[in-house]
């Protein structure tokens, strides 16, 4: 059975993400495992095994020593630090992590696997940042990195990185860049899922909100999740770098009109009430061309649906 190595497993992308690995010997690389420092364990997720092993993505030693024992023919790198707000006080940390780790599994791979055969790597539309050169039509794959935070440099390097071993090495990277996805079950950081639960929660009180003129692509989890499985063994995918978005932008104010009709919220938002970015891309819209062309892959869920499931699970687990 061909053997993966995913990261970041248990987090919003990863576990949704294993249910499609059945094909796979699957193997995780976690950092911590409650109560003590592990090195290997066990865990499932209905059928499937999963093979986990503990270490720190920035301890390349110990990255190399699993990549060696395991010698997995995919790598899925997922684990990162996303909170962007987090990245500008956790600058250190942030850049370990999400570019470091990534240079150390990325190495690991190469020296340790001969017959390594594919690394996707999770990109973001945060490396577009304040990019200026198509500011009112689609961003592509070629669009200019202009990355606006420590959270979108670090990834970027990422990229960069990749493409870097890519030449030098023939190195199978594909880089998927996803845009701004939604439908997190755990996590209520970002502007969707704070926003449903903001209005369930307070009902006819008041929602504090961030900056409402901001234009985003909403991507719906199980439409990016389906964008990995296509990219998973797709010879036509290395070398590449693929954008996961829908084409389609809404405000950020448009977004939570929505959300308020929907969950019947009749309280007040107050814009503006949160702390702000030093910079902050005002519009990030994708084109999905090469998406569709190289992995036959298309978003499946608009807007209007993809909320109507995510309000619904909070609103499952507020009973």
């Amino acid at each position: 059975m061909k053997k993966i190595v995913i990261t970041g497993a248990s987090g919003f992308i990863g576990s949704e993400l294993i249910e499609k690995l059945k094909d796979f010997e699957v193997h995780s690389i976690e950092r911590y495992v409650t109560g003590r420092y592990a090195v290997k364990g066990m865990d499932s997720l209905g059928d499937i095994q999963i093979i986990k092993h503990y270490a720190s993505l920035t301890d390349y030693p110990a990255i190399r020593n699993i990549i060696h024992e395991v010698k997995p023919e995919y790598v899925i790198h997922l684990a990162a630090i996303s909170a962007v707000s987090f990245s500008y006080d956790h600058f250190i940390e942030v850049g370990e992590v999400n570019y470091l780790g990534t240079i150390n599994l990325a190495e690991a791979c190469y020296r340790e696997v001969p017959y390594f055969k594919q690394f996707i790597f999770a990109g973001t539309s945060e490396e577009y940042g304040m990019t200026l050169d198509n500011p009112d039509n689609a961003l592509n794959e070629d669009s200019k990195l202009m990355p606006n935070s420590p959270y979108a440099v670090a990834k970027a390097a990422g990229d960069y990185y990749l493409k870097y071993m890519g030449l030098a090495y023939n190195f199978p990277y594909t880089i998927l860049r996803a845009f701004n996805t939604y439908g997190r079950k755990s996590n209520r950081h970002f502007f969707i899922e704070r926003t449903i639960t903001q209005m369930l929660e307070n009902g006819n009180s008041d929602v504090y909100l961030g900056e409402p003129t901001a234009v985003r692509d909403w991507l719906y989890v199980e439409d990016q999740v389906n964008g990995y499985a296509k990219a998973l063994g797709n010879e036509r995918a290395i070398g590449q770098t693929i954008q996961l978005c829908t084409g389609k932008g809404y405000t950020t104010k448009e977004t939570a009109d929505l959300i308020a009709g929907k969950t019947g919220f009749s309280g007040k938002i107050h814009w503006n009430s949160i702390p702000q970015r030093p910079l902050d891309a005002k519009v990030l819209i994708g084109d999905n061309s090469r998406a569709k062309e190289i992995l036959g892959w298309e978003p499946r869920t608009n807007l209007n649906d993809g909320l109507d499931r995510t309000i619904a699970y909070y609103k499952s687990i507020k009973k």
